[in-house]
């Protein structure tokens, strides 16, 4: 029972004295110790253990239990001490409590008094500067009466002034004295109310009134609508009294200007009246002149009479330009019949010449006032056509391909008197148009009899094709067009000429150039099979001669250098037309009929070599190959294919040095129609015996590699192909290695010939297996039996790459058929 009952007791202290893991982490880290008896896996066996690893250290037993008994001792104390030390630690911390809160109770009554006697010091200033404060408003009320009084005063006494000064015309001093009474009189604006304030001020009112109308009656008396006689020079007073106008109302000032405006110009109106022989186009200069010397007599007479800041100057000008383009306008409407093209280009660059003055001159900064019409803005100067805008014709200099695309001038300031007079012309402008399409057509008839009378342009390989020299000629007269239209008007003329451009620069392509495209022949005469097997080199002519193969050439060129000047333009009329009209300047189908005519030339070209390689492909497919015995150098037909290439590529090369990408075109639409056609004439040549179906491998490696060749065959400087072009030859000519290959190839076993046809050609077309086996000669009934076993291994998908197919088409033959291959591979190395 006792031993149960110490059991117990220990289980009970061990589960009292177990610890959580976090509990026992903190207390490690806040005691840490390396004492065994701390640790939380503490083993009293393992502890005792290692105090007594052997028997003879039992011999020390009491020692250890000494220490051990000291230990506890120590700890005991340590234990009491702490919560003796606990035990006075609650009345300790009440105590600090309580003194807190006295110290509290403190501090709040403190600052109770504190702001007690803030408030009482408060009411002390108030009532110390309540006196003060109410000698600061006296003080400033008396101030502001004081000011009052004197503006007052003052406003009387000027008053009165002005009215005796009015009546005496002292201009002069009504000026200075005028400002400042209307200065004082704004200070009385919140005293209407009182009726000696409102008095003044309609006194004033007054004042400004007849001061008005008694300047304009001196300006009407100095200068009289009706008679000639004009004062020999400016009057004192008349300039004083446009120092008075500029303080009225701005309707005195205008209608001072106007007056006198209209009164300098009467002489002009009576002049170029509309029944007068100078108010014509043909003596537009005279309206001119007249204008100029009337500038420097005003200048001379009346500069100094009125202010500078009237601008009386150039708002003569501009009331000159005003009147003329109304009288012009009327002129023309009633002699519209008689307006030549060469007289209104002359008025018009007259006028122009004449609005160009005006902007060296002045300023523009009248044609702002609202009695004036907002004109449309001058045309960009941003064209680099623009040479000279002074001349009514250009000088025609000839246009170097990127002529349009030079760097840009200096973009011009603006001309704000731009169509200030020439605005009149625009309406007229219809016959400038239609003499431009005339002169266009005649133009392009010339072009057309040129041709015809100087024929084809001469080979010259040496500095590639040639641009005709029609197509430049066009483009200068374009340019020259542009110009002068920019300069007449900016708006529906700019549309209507941009109409007749499009409509020639169709003709063009349709006429000169798609209308001299060489016609393909057929008179020619073939290589005769016999001759190609002599290999009698020469003996066809090309289907195009050397000279059309040049014009070919060289349409072509002129066709991509009008595609991309036509671009060009197109972008130079939107620059220069009004913004509002940019849409409807759209050259896009005339850019695509000259890509029709490149598309043309470049099919020609390749229809021609196609067509010259013909008969040697005919001659490939008649020949009996059969009974070829033995593998030789490469095949007359081959060296026919070779001669043509050889002759025809060279020169469309050279010829079209200058249009690089489309002679790359050309090569690549040739590969595309040479090899379909070699590869028909090849499922032609049948039956074929081994040997004959080596001499074709053999063929075949020789015309690729002339092929990849093409771009540059013949050149001496030797350009890598394109990769574009070299893909469609390897994939095209590698194919019909591989039904060679295949022809070549034992047909038994039957499975391992159908699997290496599908594995090589990856075609599932029946025709195409049906055409090999006929090149291989096969019967009938062999051939049924292999078409059948070729549709049950249809389905099939082709294992391993190209590599490993040709590998396994090799590996069922006999030693004897590769002993062939070998040899034929050898032949190959020996020809490269």
């Amino acid at each position: 029972m006792m031993e149960e009952e110490e059991l117990e007791f220990v289980e009970e202290l061990e589960a009292v004295l177990q610890l959580t893991p976090e509990v026992q982490l903190a207390i490690e880290q806040v005691f840490p110790s390396q004492d065994p008896l701390d640790r939380a896996d503490f083993n009293a066996v393992e502890y005792i253990n290692t105090l007594f690893p052997t028997e003879q250290s039992l011999a020390n037993i009491d020692e250890v239990v000494n220490k051990i008994r000291l230990k506890i001792r120590r700890l005991d104390d340590n234990i009491r001490t702490v919560v003796r030390g606990q035990t006075n630690v609650g009345q300790d911390g009440r105590q600090a409590l309580e003194e807190a809160q006295k110290a509290i109770q403190q501090l709040f009554g403190k600052i109770k008094d504190i702001k007690d006697k803030a408030e009482k010091s408060e009411q002390m200033v108030k009532e110390i500067t309540r006196d003060i404060k109410q000698l600061d408003h006296a003080k400033r009320h008396l101030t502001t009466s004081i000011t009052t009084l004197n503006h007052l005063h003052m406003l009387a006494g000027g008053v009165d002034s002005l009215e005796a000064m009015t009546r005496r015309r002292q201009y002069g001093e009504v000026a200075n004295l005028l400002q400042g009474v209307m200065n004082v009189l704004e200070h009385f604006h919140k005293y209407m109310g009182i009726p000696q304030i409102r008095q003044l001020s309609e006194r004033v009112k007054a004042a400004q009134t007849e001061l008005g109308q008694q300047i304009l009656a001196d300006f009407e008396e100095a200068f009289p609508s009706q008679g000639t006689k004009r004062p020999g020079g400016p009057s004192n007073v008349l300039r004083d009294a446009c120092l008075v106008a500029n303080i009225l109302d701005p309707r005195v000032k205008q209608e001072i200007i106007k007056k006198f405006i209209k009164q300098h110009l009467s002489e002009y109106l009576v002049l170029f009246q509309e029944n007068q022989d100078v108010a014509w186009l043909d003596k537009i200069d005279r309206r001119y002149a007249w204008i100029k010397r009337q500038l420097v007599d005003y200048e001379e007479k009346y500069g100094r009479m009125f202010p500078r800041e009237w601008y009386m100057t150039e708002r003569i000008a501009v009331e000159f330009c005003h009147v003329t383009r109304t009288e012009l306008a009327k002129i023309m409407r009633t002699r519209a019949k008689e307006i030549e093209v060469k007289l209104l280009l002359f008025a018009i660059q007259r006028t122009t010449n004449f609005e160009g003055f005006l902007a060296k001159r002045f300023s523009g900064c009248t044609l702002t006032d609202g009695s004036l019409k907002k004109l449309e803005s001058p045309p960009s100067s941003t064209n680099p056509f623009l040479e000279d805008d002074t001349a009514p014709e250009m000088e025609e200099l000839p246009v170097e391909k990127g002529d349009l695309d030079q760097p840009k001038k200096p973009k011009a300031p603006d001309n704000p008197f731009h169509g200030l007079v020439s605005k009149c012309f625009e309406p007229h402008l219809y016959v400038y148009i239609e003499s431009q399409d005339k002169n266009l057509g005649e133009l392009i008839d010339r072009f057309v009899a040129d041709f015809k009378a100087q024929g084809p342009p001469k080979p010259n390989t040496d500095e590639g094709g040639a641009v005709l020299p029609s197509c430049a000629d066009l483009f200068v007269y374009y340019k020259k067009c542009m110009v002068q239209c920019s300069q007449l008007s900016t708006g529906e003329p700019m549309i209507a000429l941009t109409t007749i451009f499009q409509k020639y620069l169709r003709e063009y392509a349709w006429k000169i150039l798609s209308g001299n495209l060489p016609k393909t022949t057929t008179s020619s005469g073939g290589l005769t099979i016999s001759s190609l097997l002599k290999e009698k080199e020469g003996s066809e002519a090309a289907k195009f001669t050397l000279e059309e193969l040049c014009l070919l050439c060289s349409i072509l060129s002129t066709a991509e250098y009008c595609l991309a000047t036509t671009q060009q333009l197109e972008e130079k009329l939107k620059e220069k037309v009004d913004v509002s009209l940019t849409e409807r300047i759209n050259l896009t189908g005339e850019m695509d009929t000259f890509s029709t005519v490149i598309s043309s030339s470049i099919q020609l070209l390749v229809q021609d070599l196609d067509a010259a390689c013909d008969p040697a492909l005919t001659a490939m497919s008649k020949m009996q190959w059969q009974n070829v015995e033995h593998v030789g150098d490469q095949s007359p037909y081959v060296t026919s294919v070779i001669l043509h290439i050889k002759q025809n590529v060279p020169i469309i090369r050279d010829n079209l040095a200058s249009t690089r990408k489309y002679f790359t075109q050309f090569c690549i639409k040739f590969a595309n129609s040479f090899i379909p056609k070699f590869i028909t004439h090849l499922f032609k040549c049948k039956p074929i015996s081994m040997v004959g179906a080596e001499q074709l491998l053999l063929d075949t490696h020789s015309l690729k590699m002339v092929l990849l060749d093409l771009p540059s065959i013949g050149s001496q400087v030797v350009r890598k192909a394109p990769a574009s072009y070299t893909k469609i030859v390897v994939k095209g000519m590698t194919r019909a290695e591989m039904i060679l290959k295949v022809v070549m190839a034992p047909h038994e076993p039957l499975v391992v010939f159908v699997d290496n046809y599908i594995k090589l050609l990856t075609d599932c077309n029946t025709e195409t297996f049906q055409k090999i086996l006929d090149m291989k000669g096969l019967k009938r009934s062999e051939q049924s039996s292999m078409l059948e076993l070729f549709r049950q291994r249809l389905p099939a998908p082709p294992s391993g790459p190209e590599g490993s197919s040709s590998l396994s088409l090799m590996a069922p033959t006999p030693e004897q058929e590769s002993s062939r291959i070998r040899k034929l591979e050898k032949l190959i190395k020996k020809r490269l």
